[in-house]
């Protein structure tokens, strides 16, 4: 088993490891491997040795289905005009648009070197983060992604591992085995897996108090999954017990509610992170977790502010694994 640390690849980020090599001496002192990477947006560093690289997270949207489709009543409704959606997404509504961003992203992963990458499997408009009313089924969200990662990974000569991750939205959330198995057997691609998020798995039971439920809950879902829990090849390991915030902030849209989209956006932006939280875990209880799934791959995704409080998080969450 490899582990890794989450880590954008942004320069305020690198610029907190000066030299670059101090990230390996950060990987060492949390008995890490790697890095899983995701792009932000900039030229990938060179200056990273090569041994680090690792896993790698494409780009996406957290609201992409419509875009896809080309539901402009859809887009309209959400976005005011097609200048802003064509601004938010970088091109013309439909299908190429989305593929070329996704496309390009696979090949930095490949020029990376990345054993692995990850794909998230979900839709979820802004309104629907506060409102919690779906719009689309898990089965068109599945459907459509299906689409989308065969015609990405056709006609290519990939050896890496492509692995998707579950969510709490419509889409693959891993409390469904049927929809799982549907997902996996969809996938036109031999190496590929599952990418389980613990949080993202949590977060789908709004009843869960303690991290001990949270750990019992993941468990359940593994042995609800039987044979199929052998493609889990990969975990995002982190810790969220919001429902109680989502219980009482959800149903509704917040008053006063901005017109412009990129207002909504940003304002959505912290009621996601109070959902999504990506705490360390400390209870001994998810060192059984991570021993019954015995993945390739374990990634700390830990949210942080900063170095300081990354490497906070981590070393509680490498401590209720037992490695510090």
């Amino acid at each position: 088993m490899k582990k890794l640390i989450s880590m954008p690849m942004t320069a305020g980020t690198l610029a907190e490891y000066p030299p670059t090599r101090s990230l390996e001496a950060a990987c060492r002192h949390f008995d890490c491997d790697g890095l899983e990477v995701i792009w932000g947006g900039e030229d990938l560093p060179e200056n990273i040795p090569e041994h680090l690289h690792v896993g790698y997270h494409l780009t996406f949207f957290p609201d992409w289905l419509d875009f896809w489709r080309a539901d402009r009543r859809a887009l309209t409704r959400k976005f005011g005009s097609a200048t802003a959606w064509t601004s938010f997404y970088g091109g013309p509504e439909g299908p190429d648009t989305l593929l070329k961003l996704y496309s390009e992203d696979l090949d930095r992963a490949v020029r990376w070197g990345a054993e692995y990458v990850v794909f998230h499997v979900s839709d979820v408009s802004v309104e629907e983060g506060y409102t919690y009313r779906w719009e689309h089924s898990h089965q068109e969200v599945v459907d459509a992604a299906l689409e989308a990662i065969n015609t990405l990974l056709s006609g290519r000569n990939l050896t890496l591992a492509f692995l998707v991750e579950n969510q709490w939205w419509p889409g693959f959330t891993f409390t469904m085995p049927a929809l799982t198995r549907c997902l996996l057997d969809g996938i036109q691609y031999e190496n590929k897996g599952i990418m389980l998020d613990t949080g993202h798995l949590m977060n789908a039971n709004l009843e869960l108090r303690t991290q001990e439920e949270g750990a019992d809950w993941v468990s359940r879902m593994l042995e609800e999954h039987g044979g199929l829990g052998s493609m889990v090849r990969g975990i995002h390991l982190h810790q969220s017990l919001s429902g109680a915030y989502v219980k009482a902030h959800t149903g509704s849209l917040p008053d006063p509610w901005p017109v412009d989209y990129a207002e909504q956006f940003c304002q959505s932006y912290q009621h996601i992170l109070s959902i999504d939280t990506h705490r360390p875990w400390t209870t001994p209880a998810v060192r059984a977790l991570v021993e019954r799934i015995a993945p390739e791959w374990l990634v700390h995704e830990l949210s942080a502010a900063n170095r300081a409080e990354r490497d906070k998080r981590l070393e509680i969450q490498s401590r209720a694994l037992g490695v510090l």
